[in-house]
């Protein structure tokens, strides 16, 4: 008999990876679940894409944060800040763009979006170094003094808003041609949450390139699960927390800005506001996991939506009672990555 090879030994005793796919199938039973108690079908999609659109924009703000908390372990209460100022950051950059806003075109209506949220991204990124060097970087590794100072960084800066913007609310209107709804025989989708589909998706697409294709996504993933076999092996892993948490600022920019838009109203309180749903979509994904905050995000705004139309008088505590399911299946959360 011909003697086997130990390479070829080796490599054939490798046991395959097991791909958890039960989380992948939550968001489309829910979704299957919902048709036969909403009735008619235009209106299911209707609500199906409404709690898409949703579900994107949590999740581009949700997406900087948990990267933050899984591979820098920090709890960052005053992640709403970079999205009341990314918010009204973007308000400002579309006062003198008020021609481009208003005109028919889609491209110039595209044109003065795209510097809207430039001008979020950059500041709010902005924003996001000064704060982890000087509210943050004192208090690693000590939880409970990080809920402290940056829920007080959160307090600072919606009465800075109040400062520079004043208190009362501000309107947002949605540019000229991403007003109204597209029609699909008896279907008619609002263009605006087409677009927020879109970009939610374009932002999803980036981040997991970016983390399983590149070096610094290879580190950003190591540095999740064990920082200190990172710092071991001779790279800066506190420069990486630094360009995290920017860009972890800079993502917030963003949906703060589609969120306002959404709404077509700001208050410096917008960031408070949501922020209740970004913490439950990150424990419902799992920490530290981008892919989890993503099905997180889908499951939990399509259930506020669904739940909404059914039954109004529980739409409140549809995320708590769906965050209580998840858990009760898996403790974990749907894709966990961070080990706290």
């Amino acid at each position: 008999m011909a003697a086997t090879s130990p390479a070829t030994t080796s490599a054939d005793s490798l046991p395959e990876a097991r791909r958890d796919l039960a989380p992948l199938l939550v968001a489309p039973v829910l979704m299957v679940a919902a048709l036969p108690l909403v009735g008619s079908l235009p209106t299911w999609v209707t609500l199906t894409v409404a709690g898409l659109a949703m579900g994107m924009m949590i999740f581009v703000i949700a997406s900087g944060l948990t990267l933050v908390f899984g591979l820098m372990d920090v709890l960052n209460f005053g992640h709403g800040a970079f999205i009341a100022v990314g918010a009204y950051l973007a308000m400002t950059m579309l006062v003198p763009l008020a021609g481009w806003v208003q005109a028919d075109s889609l491209w110039l209506n595209l044109a003065a979006l795209a510097l809207a949220v430039a001008a979020a991204g950059i500041g709010t990124g902005v924003l996001g170094f000064a704060f982890e060097r000087v509210i943050v970087m004192p208090v690693y590794g000590e939880h409970l003094k990080q809920i402290l100072v940056t829920m007080g960084g959160l307090i600072v800066a919606e009465q800075a808003i109040h400062a520079v913007w004043g208190g009362d609310q501000k309107a947002m209107p949605l540019p000229q041609a991403l007003r109204g709804a597209v029609v699909f025989g008896d279907v008619a989708v609002e263009k605006f949450r087409l677009l927020a589909v879109a970009v939610g998706l374009l932002v999803f697409a980036g981040m997991q390139l970016v983390l399983n294709r590149t070096k610094i996504g290879l580190l950003i993933r190591a540095g999740v699960e064990n920082g200190e076999m990172v710092e071991a092996l001779g790279y800066r892993i506190r420069r990486l927390f630094v360009g995290v948490f920017v860009a972890g600022s800079a993502l917030a920019g963003l949906g703060g800005t589609l969120w306002a838009l959404y709404r077509e109203t700001l208050t410096a309180a917008i960031g408070g506001e949501v922020m209740v749903l970004v913490f439950i979509v990150i424990i419902i994904g799992g920490l530290g996991s981008v892919g989890g905050c993503f099905l997180g995000a889908l499951v939990v705004a399509l259930a506020a939506n669904y739940v909404g139309y059914l039954a109004p008088k529980i739409a409140l505590v549809s995320n708590i009672l769906i965050m209580a399911a998840i858990l009760m299946w898996r403790p974990q959360g749907l894709y966990l990555v961070a080990r706290r």
